[in-house]
């Protein structure tokens, strides 16, 4: 990827880790395309932190629960920014119902939303960067559900586990373009998916984690802005668990566990 191409488009970003990844992006050089579903306000809040640091911001309507809609807005962003080199896939949803009770139509909407909007958002991108032959950045916001299940999310966790694979086949079949693909899996973050917006995770305790909080937006925007830089390079086909230890308590932990004796023996 050249270092005088200095474009990017995260999805989802009218809050959350999706803004708090557009602001950081922007502070490392890039203009930044945005994309909002539920918060058009968020989204020109996002924007007006973009501009902050003096790089353009351009923003579009997606909503990727409807996969043959979503070509349009990123092709809209790519001509406004006059290109794109990196393509953060953010935008997602979750269901909580049990299997058994769980209706198609709901299945249908998470996995669309997870996996068949990202793989349109993605191949769109990745198109541009083969066509423009500069290399390229593509990265995915799955979730440590990627990685280990939870009950009552079997949509959730098939669209994770689907999008951590997607990336995979990506950096084989786009590294002879100079192209990475990797995933960031972040666990309990405080944002508005979670419950916990505006809130200063130092102060949430939650025993099942080892570093004894939630994460914080900006905490998993540092690790994607690395995946963007030039630093790293060589990294590529990788999911980065960005979760305070969380995958090492097994996954039923984080928020499930409520005491800390597990830290002690007897």
């Amino acid at each position: 990827m050249s270092d005088s191409t200095r474009t990017a488009i995260v999805t989802g970003a009218d809050s959350g880790i999706g803004r708090a990844t557009a602001v950081a992006l922007a502070a490392q050089g890039h203009d930044v395309g945005i994309t909002w579903y539920r918060d058009e306000q968020g989204a020109e809040r996002t924007a007006e932190e973009i501009r902050s640091h003096g790089r353009r911001a351009a923003i579009a309507y997606l909503d990727t629960s409807r996969p043959e809609e979503c070509a349009a807005p990123i092709e809209a962003l790519v001509e406004e920014l006059g290109g794109v080199d990196v393509c953060v896939n953010n935008a997602g949803d979750g269901d909580s119902t049990p299997f058994v009770d769980l209706d198609l139509a709901s299945w249908r909407r998470v996995v669309a939303t997870d996996l068949d909007g990202a793989f349109v958002v993605l191949q769109v991108a990745a198109r541009h960067m083969v066509s423009a032959g500069r290399g390229g950045r593509l990265i995915a916001v799955t979730s440590v559900h990627e990685h280990q299940p939870r009950v009552g999310s079997a949509a959730y966790d098939a669209a994770k586990h689907g999008l951590g694979g997607l990336m995979k086949t990506l950096a084989l079949e786009l590294g002879e373009h100079g192209i990475t693909a990797n995933a960031v899996a972040p666990g309990e973050i405080a944002t508005p998916m979670t419950g916990n917006e505006d809130v200063d995770p130092h102060t949430v305790s939650r025993p099942g984690i080892p570093l004894g909080r939630p994460g914080d937006a900006r905490e998993i925007a540092a690790v994607i802005a690395f995946l963007a830089s030039p630093g790293a390079s060589y990294v590529t086909g990788v999911s980065w668990a960005v979760d305070g230890g969380m995958l090492q308590m097994g996954p039923q932990a984080g928020s499930h566990l409520t005491s800390d004796d597990w830290r002690r023996i007897g």
